[in-house]
């Protein structure tokens, strides 16, 4: 129990008035401190689900770390950082994972604590994965493809989110709540309270992406770029933290099931655009993502054509 308690940043975070060398980044990767609307998903919805959220993480230590797992095999589990085994930096925040697809395969081993958020949360999983289902068909069309037919390449694909909170920070020009990566999944969507915090590379510089109510942001991931052969780019991003104000985002991402067999479409692929990539399953690629930890070196590289 003890362990657990000291791995936990927002239990630590208000006593301390400098940041632990175990947070603190090389000199070369501190941050420079210098989205999708009229989505049809039902303001209160959102409304609940980030209310249930900070409901959790206001609960006492006692009732959270009883969450807490470092066993990244957990559907359902409470940490710190990204991976605390192999990481030789942390990053300034907490978060709750849960597995939410199928539905009632995960659904209990949720918190009971708050009583409704069992409740909010599934509401709010299941209109997020009508919408990815949408952005999906969007995206395939885009690229001239069947409607269905990435949801179709993607197997019996999985949704899980992240609540992320991130505590005020006594030095935040020291360390990161999360560094630069690019997502493992297809794509994520991702809700923000309303404190900045989120940035994307752009032409080589860092600018950040304010949260706009009742929004959600699109990040390409890592399959998605795959797939249509480099004609989406997954999105190089990070989440710095401030003095002054905790944040919470929430990002639910939509993946493949582990079988899944990832390629370029072949629809994509001629004498002008040869295969960018090997095909690889899922299993493969995550296995190569979260042993290297969150990194602007990406993945992809080991499946170049």
């Amino acid at each position: 129990m003890e362990s657990s308690r000291a791995n936990l940043i927002s239990d630590l975070a208000a006593t301390l008035s400098h940041v632990p060398s175990k947070f603190v980044r090389p000199l070369g990767e501190r941050p420079n401190l210098e989205e999708v609307v009229n989505h049809g998903v039902e303001e209160e919805v959102v409304e609940k689900m980030m209310k249930v959220s900070r409901e959790f993480f206001e609960l006492p230590e006692r009732e959270r770390v009883k969450w807490y797992s470092e066993d990244p095999l957990k559907t359902t589990r409470l940490s710190t950082s990204f991976n605390v085994k192999t990481e030789k930096v942390g990053n300034w925040r907490d978060y709750l994972r849960l597995h939410c697809h199928p539905l009632q395969n995960y659904i209990n081993e949720w918190p009971t604590n708050p009583a409704s958020f069992k409740s909010h949360v599934a509401h709010y999983c299941t209109h997020m994965r009508a919408l990815s289902l949408l952005l999906l068909g969007a995206i395939s069309e885009s690229l001239g493809l069947d409607a269905d037919y990435i949801n179709t390449v993607l197997g019996q694909h999985g949704q899980h989110m992240a609540i992320n909170y991130y505590p005020p920070c006594p030095q935040p020009d020291l360390t990161y709540g999360l560094p630069a990566h690019a997502d493992p999944n297809v794509v994520t969507l991702l809700l923000q309270d309303q404190v900045s915090g989120l940035q994307v590379l752009i032409d080589g510089k860092w600018v950040a992406v304010d949260p706009v109510p009742n929004s959600f942001t699109v990040n390409i991931g890592d399959q998605m770029q795959v797939i249509s052969n480099d004609r989406y780019k997954s999105v190089l991003h990070r989440a710095v933290v401030n003095c002054s104000k905790e944040r919470m985002s929430i990002p639910t991402f939509y993946c493949p099931s582990p079988d899944a067999v990832i390629g370029p479409a072949p629809q994509l692929v001629d004498h002008h655009h040869p295969p960018h990539y090997t095909d690889f399953t899922y299993t493969e690629y995550y296995h190569n993502f979260w042993n290297r930890g969150l990194s602007r070196q990406t993945c992809l590289d080991i499946f170049k054509a």
